[in-house]
């Protein structure tokens, strides 16, 4: 069943409260935990399409995962151990648990099939194919660019060094996956830093990992193959870019402070929240500390007068996800809020930047976006949404959350179509959000 969401103007957000857990680091604990010796235990997993998803491909290859009270057990085989043929894998809309699942079979005796919805079939997959090639991985058809895409791993995968176009934690893990395999070195080479959750997994289940910065400027990763991973439980912090949602609404609507418990502050998803600071945002952070290599922090945030500021391209992969919220954002700014380098954005579940100019030019907000670049036109913190329109998500669940936000300064209620797809990544949201005030019905 597709669901619309009605937004309406609330008075203030107040109170503490907890977002599911990290959708990056619940997919890696899922398909790592499948690679080592022995059982672990994963603790505030999201339970969100996505990541059941993923639970389920990697059960359908063979490996033992199952849901004790609210304690998931992955049951490992060691590295490489997958083996069999003629698996068909729908990852429903994951795109980030199709390809790194295509890494893992990359680096095992499998041949499977991975398929999608509507929406991940149009996304873009060859750049996975082209490293994957490369370790000796062979595919049905290696120019396709949209799945399904047949794959067929090595059992000893070529270790191979690639430099990548793009920094993209789905290409980086999917070579490193396939790379704990090989014997000898696996390494990859980015641009910038991108999300480094799989290193950091890694690491601390016992793999050998380096990051060096080049001469160029530019990253190398390094991983030793056949690493002996060991089977230590591992507890998933709250969600950044799931926290950017109530604590943007709360930064944009007046009397308003809450705090989020418990989120990941890697610094590689920081990007948001350096950026909303930069804005004159009332944002705060305590009770620092460490899980399973992962830092954390309650994340406190308050009513702010904004200004708009240019973010620099240096800063896309550190908050690729947040971009549709930070547009939101700037609406209460005072000036423009440029965003450079965002070309990345157009291959998401939807073209997040045709998405973003469409709907708050809708509301009234001039937008103006390019190839790589988009630009929004701030009204200052005096001023009042009109609302009373109606915004296609494009099956999109960060575009529908960042427009239910939009809606809690609007004189008139916003309607937001095909809201279902926010259980890919925060279930529960209307709740959560109603929880400290806001006020979301479904139509």
């Amino acid at each position: 069943m597709v669901n619309s969401i009605f937004s309406n103007k609330c008075s203030r957000l107040s109170g503490d409260i907890i977002v599911p857990g990290d959708k990056s680091i619940s997919h890696r604990s899922l398909i790592i935990g499948s690679m080592v010796t022995g059982k672990i235990k994963i603790k505030n997993l999201l339970e969100s399409e996505d990541v059941i998803a993923t639970a389920d491909a990697l059960k359908k290859l063979g490996l033992r995962i199952n849901k004790n009270n609210k304690i998931w057990e992955v049951i490992g085989d060691g590295i490489g151990n997958l083996n069999g043929s003629d698996f068909y894998l729908d990852m429903g809309n994951s795109g980030t648990g199709a390809r790194l699942l295509m890494g893992l079979i990359a680096g095992s005796d499998v041949e499977a099939t991975i398929a999608g919805d509507d929406s991940l079939s149009k996304r873009p997959m060859k750049r996975i194919i082209l490293p994957l090639l490369k370790t000796g991985a062979t595919f049905d058809n290696p120019n396709n660019d949209n799945l399904p895409i047949k794959i067929k791993g090595s059992k000893i995968p070529i270790p191979v060094e690639y430099e990548s176009p793009v920094a993209s934690a789905q290409i980086k893990s999917s070579i490193l996956l396939s790379g704990l395999s090989s014997i000898g070195n696996t390494s990859v080479i980015e641009p910038a830093l991108s999300r480094d959750h799989t290193e950091r997994m890694l690491k601390f289940l016992g793999a050998k990992i380096s990051t060096t910065q080049l001469p160029n400027t530019y990253w190398k990763i390094t991983m030793e193959g056949l690493p002996t991973l060991k089977p230590l439980d591992i507890e998933v912090p709250s969600d950044p870019s799931s926290a950017a949602f109530p604590v943007v609404a709360s930064l944009i609507t007046p009397n308003s402070q809450i705090k989020v418990l418990n989120v990941c502050v890697n610094d590689l998803r920081m990007g948001l929240y350096k950026t909303l600071i930069e804005m004159g945002a009332n944002i705060s952070f305590s009770n620092r500390r460490n899980i399973n290599g992962e830092p954390i922090a309650d994340i406190t945030s308050s009513y702010s007068i904004l200004k708009g500021i240019t973010i620099p391209k240096s800063r896309v992969a550190s908050m690729i996800d947040e971009y549709p919220i930070l547009s939101i954002a700037a609406i209460k700014a005072q000036g423009n809020t440029i965003m450079n380098g965002i070309e990345e954005l157009r291959y998401k579940e939807t073209d997040r930047i045709t998405a973003m100019c469409r709907g708050l030019n809708s509301l009234g907000i001039e937008t103006t976006g390019n190839r790589d670049s988009m630009v929004v036109k701030g009204q200052g913190f005096n001023y009042s949404l009109n609302g009373n329109v109606t915004i296609k998500s494009n099956l999109d669940h960060r575009i529908a959350m960042s427009f239910l936000c939009a809606g809690l300064i609007a004189e008139n209620p916003i309607k937001v179509e095909d809201t279902d797809t926010i259980n890919s990544s925060f279930p529960l949201f209307l709740e959560t959000m109603n929880g400290i005030g806001a006020k979301l019905s479904y139509v």
